[in-house]
């Protein structure tokens, strides 16, 4: 046992797999962990960002049961496919279901998912690997300039990708993580659609870079998947995207706790920007944060 692990880490077995990110937890039983030993797997959890449980086959039934020992939990709120529980999300290639972009989930709802818990329930011998990014080491490798910047600056975030450009909410573009305090760069490719406080022209530079440099390698781990393993991920601190280059079905399972609380590192320095006298034709993000601004006003008023 190494002095930073603990006993239960030490029987377990824990191996991590990348600098920034991930870890791999073998030697226990996911179906039967007492109240310590799911708390020692939450920390596990927060201090890697992903962490990776080979060879567990849990039944629906305790996986659901697992989900909402951490806390409550909410099918996708815009997709809906057939499933075997309604507190299941399952993703199959065959139906569309590869999330080839990256992202951290729901973070166009004021409180997206806190954490998921995915099970792998077929998986192509070769590819169709997941990839996460630690989003601390992102904000910590900018300059400093650079992140003194983005603490002033908030991002829309919308349900495009979903056929729901209406539903939408603004988060800050550095977060704090409620439990560690770190600070994470918060923007992501697949939901953000616009930094508020620039200009649609300034904002699309800069969400291009950031949403680019998240997907560095020295931020990422990426994981093999056999079937059966289970995987959970912090949503408040990290990104994921599947690498789209197998053949077959693939199938995931997945539970989603829900109760994040987005809480701002700084504090926004500007007003939120739009054009005078008439919006940009070009920019449906204009009009969408318009839009979105209006009904916050609508709201305030009531």
């Amino acid at each position: 046992m190494t002095a930073s692990q603990t006993p239960l880490e030490t029987a377990w077995g824990l191996r991590p797999l990348a600098p920034a990110v991930g870890a791999e937890v073998t030697g226990l039983d996911l179906a039967n962990l007492n109240d310590a030993e799911l708390e020692q797997l939450r920390q596990l959890m927060v201090r890697y960002g992903v962490i990776f449980c080979p060879d567990q086959h849990l039944a629906v039934e305790d996986h659901v049961a697992l989900g909402a020992r951490f806390g409550p939990l909410e099918g996708h709120p815009n997709l809906k496919f057939d499933t075997p529980h309604p507190e299941i999300f399952e993703l199959r290639a065959s139906g569309g279901g590869v999330a080839d972009e990256w992202h951290s989930d729901l973070t166009f709802q004021v409180e997206p998912a806190l954490m998921s818990i995915l099970h792998m329930k077929r998986c192509p011998e070769v590819g169709g690997d997941t990839m996460w990014s630690s989003l601390h080491a992102a904000y910590e490798a900018l300059s400093e300039p650079m992140k003194a910047f983005l603490q002033g600056l908030t991002a829309l975030h919308d349900a495009l990708p979903h056929n729901r450009p209406d539903k939408m909410t603004i988060h800050p573009v550095i977060r704090r993580h409620p439990e560690t305090g770190l600070p994470a760069l918060y923007v992501n490719e697949h939901f953000t659609r616009r930094i508020v406080e620039l200009g649609a022209e300034e904002s699309e530079v800069l969400l291009r870079h950031l949403t680019r440099w998240v997907q560095q390698p020295r931020f990422t781990v990426r994981y093999a998947w056999r079937a059966g393993t289970i995987a959970f991920w912090d949503n408040r601190a990290t990104q994921h995207f599947v690498l789209n280059d197998f053949e077959g079905e693939r199938v995931i399972q997945r539970v989603t706790v829900q109760g994040d609380r987005v809480e701002p590192y700084g504090q926004p320095a500007w007003p939120p920007y739009v054009r005078d006298g008439r919006l940009s034709a070009t920019s449906r993000h204009d009009r969408q944060l318009a839009m979105y601004l209006r009904a916050q006003a609508g709201q305030s008023d009531s």
